[in-house]
């Protein structure tokens, strides 16, 4: 989980070396080097057990694999757009929407306190995207760019609460290799929809790609679907907090991204409110 975490916070900064490639483009590199990294390994290790249920399973594989591929596309998009603490802190919110889903759809009781670190993520995130939209840094349109990452957000909510079904019954391999191969064929499907050129990447896009798949995907998306068998899912969500501080360090480092002191009060505010949201779930 350390390297995991560790490699999640360069995630933004290698997309941000391959600016020049297509958001779509990048998405595809990034899923199909993880799929054939992971492919050997799939092929010594993956289980023959034989046992009912195995159709279905597979069923909720491959929407678990559209789910993954929709959001690193979302994400990926969301930096060409806003910054990298901006959309790094967004698209970690997603403990606030999974507690919504938990309440509205599995009618889950929560403590007032609970409620209260909901308010004030959404608060954080509203504050966010003001001062965002007012910004004076070189990016494209922080306010779409925004929306991107909280859309991000939404849809690992679904990716997850799939993970933690399946998991349970299939081996890591059996569960990550499919769930791999399934996102790339999606973001190849829509960046072919797209019109895009799948050769139009430069050799640091590719790196990025290459660097993508192995630490932020095969480290970090890997480590929490190892984890998340032996883990609290809520100890893992609140882990993932750690992703946006250090992103936002090494934006700052690497390419001299400050955030107006507006946004930073509202990144303060969001994780403020999803640690009191979990920690209070967890008791």
């Amino acid at each position: 989980m350390l390297a995991g975490l560790a490699a999640f916070g360069f995630a933004p900064i290698l997309v941000r070396f391959a600016s020049d490639t297509s958001p779509l483009v990048l998405v595809v590199y990034r899923t199909v080097f993880a799929a054939a990294m992971l492919f050997p390994f799939w092929v010594w290790l993956r289980s023959s057990e034989q046992r009912s249920g195995k159709g279905k399973e597979r069923l909720w594989i491959a929407l678990s694999g559209v789910c993954l591929g929709l959001h690193f596309t979302f994400w990926i998009s969301s930096l060409y757009y806003t910054s990298v603490a901006s959309a790094s802190v967004l698209v970690t919110i997603h403990p606030i929407i999974m507690i919504l889903v938990e309440r509205l759809w599995f009618k889950r009781s929560f403590a007032p306190s609970t409620w209260i670190g909901v308010v004030l993520a959404f608060s954080g995130s509203l504050l966010l995207g003001i001062s965002d939209s007012q910004i004076e840094q070189d990016f494209a349109d922080p306010l779409f760019g925004n929306f991107l990452a909280l859309m991000a957000a939404i849809i690992f909510v679904a990716y997850l609460l799939i993970g933690q079904k399946i998991r349970k019954k299939r081996e890591w391999i059996d569960y990550v290799f499919p769930v791999y191969f399934y996102a790339a064929a999606a973001c190849i499907l829509m960046a072919v929809v797209m019109g895009k050129n799948l050769l139009d990447i430069s050799i640091i896009g590719v790196w990025a790609g290459a660097g993508l798949a192995f630490g932020p995907q095969i480290l970090g998306h890997g480590s929490m679907n190892y984890a998340v068998k032996y883990v609290s899912p809520t100890l893992l969500s609140t882990l993932i907090l750690v992703e946006p501080l250090l992103a936002s360090v090494l934006a700052f480092l690497l390419f001299s991204e400050l955030p107006p002191i507006a946004s930073i009060l509202a990144m303060v505010i969001i994780l403020a409110g999803v640690g009191l949201t979990w920690r209070r779930a967890a008791k």
